[in-house]
């Protein structure tokens, strides 16, 4: 017998000897294949209703399939998934809540990220003001310059909010956080109550600022079309060059900065008429009659006012009325801002005396103010923020 004999012989024969073991090892401890299997049925599509169903059960039509796994989903675990609400209002729970209370709850869950009056901190979202910016180049998107369905806002706060202890309030409180927001929007008065029966009366300013994106059948049709590759010009001719369109300036016809600037110092000196310019000098500027020190601190105490007021030139009415002028002007006169029945019915004018009341208690000058903000305690801090306020007019 040969030594390549002896070699592959041994190998089939140790081969053989394996094989057989495992046919006996499978006999005795696998089941054996059924001769007319099932065979698995395909998912069913979803519920008309869309509830939630077993993939299990759905496969097996109720657990009688080859499976026998799963069960219909019972209602009371729909209900925990199934927590949207509609434009419509379907979906909404019954309960309700009112400004005074949201508030509070919005003072405890809200206030850290969003502001006391959902003007919003730093880079988290402000949720009032902003009306009449959506045509700005940087508008302010809140939810009442913007969201076009309120209930976009109670979803939101049911399903995501508070931030890392979302769906922890119950039906009541988000009705009330609600409120709220629309009340610092001033969509509704300070005693207004948000319930699923009224929650349709509330009109969303934005509501009709949406359209339908058509683009697919109006647009793209007008510049889809084969591009042309060769000959598309009988000819190829400059138009302009880029110093007409002034994209890149003659040298020799560029002022400099500084050369500017001392043209235009040499035409206000001498635009200027001696008698004006003795006039102008011997002049005391009103400025100089209030202690600039003063006017300084407060402009870091009206740091605490700027979430809501504005000043100064382009100042704009936000969740409060612009402040120019405010000083010996009438109570609640600034046009285009919607005060509260508190100060609409009251008369007088924004004396010093009257706006440190104010600034000191608010809500205890006028009962029912939209105002929250608590009020300055110190009565150095309103001396300098009613000085600050003075130097606008």
């Amino acid at each position: 017998m040969s030594k390549s004999l002896k070699l592959y012989g041994g190998a089939a024969l140790g081969t053989a000897a394996v094989l057989v073991m495992a046919v006996n090892f499978a006999d005795r401890n696998i089941s054996g294949f059924p001769e007319n299997p099932s065979v698995m049925t395909a998912i069913a599509p979803p519920a008309p209703s869309g509830g939630l169903v077993s993939a299990a059960s759905a496969s097996t039509h109720g657990g009688k399939g080859a499976l026998g796994l799963g069960r219909p989903a019972l209602p009371e675990e729909i209900a925990a998934w199934d927590v949207d609400v509609s434009p419509d209002g379907s979906g909404l729970p019954e309960g309700s809540g009112s400004v005074a209370e949201g508030e509070e709850i919005f003072t405890d869950y809200c206030a850290a990220c969003h502001g006391d009056f959902a003007e919003g901190v730093g880079n988290w979202p402000a949720l009032a003001g902003g009306e009449d910016t959506l045509a700005d180049e940087d508008p302010v998107k809140t939810v009442g310059s913007y969201w076009p369905y309120l209930s976009t806002a109670w979803d939101y706060v049911h399903r995501s909010m508070p931030y890392g202890s979302a769906q922890t309030l119950e039906d009541d409180e988000v009705y009330a956080i609600v409120a709220y927001i629309l009340y610092s929007n001033f969509l509704v008065d300070d005693d207004f109550v948000l319930s699923n029966e009224n929650f349709q009366d509330v009109e969303m300013p934005n509501a009709d600022g949406f359209i339908v994106d058509d683009r697919g059948e109006t647009e793209y049709p007008l510049w889809r079309r084969e591009p042309c590759m060769q000959d598309c010009k009988d000819d190829v001719e400059v138009t302009l060059r880029a110093s007409v369109l002034n994209v890149t300036p003659e040298d020799d016809s560029a002022e400099t900065a500084e050369e500017v600037i001392e043209a235009a110092n040499v035409v206000s000196q001498t635009d200027t008429e001696p008698q004006e310019a003795a006039e102008m000098a011997d002049a005391e500027p009103q400025a100089e009659t209030i202690d600039p020190e003063l006017v300084a601190a407060g402009e870091k105490v009206f740091g605490k006012c700027k979430a809501c007021h504005q000043v100064g030139e382009g100042a704009k009415n936000r969740v409060g009325p612009i402040l120019n002028g405010i000083v010996g002007s009438e109570i609640a006169a600034v046009d285009g801002f919607r005060y509260s029945r508190a100060l609409e019915e009251m008369d007088g004018e924004w004396t010093e005396e009257a706006l440190a009341a104010f600034l000191a208690d608010p809500r205890g000058f006028a009962k029912g103010t939209k105002m929250s903000f608590a009020g300055l305690r110190k009565e150095d801090e309103i001396a300098a923020v009613t000085a600050y306020l003075s130097t606008f007019e």
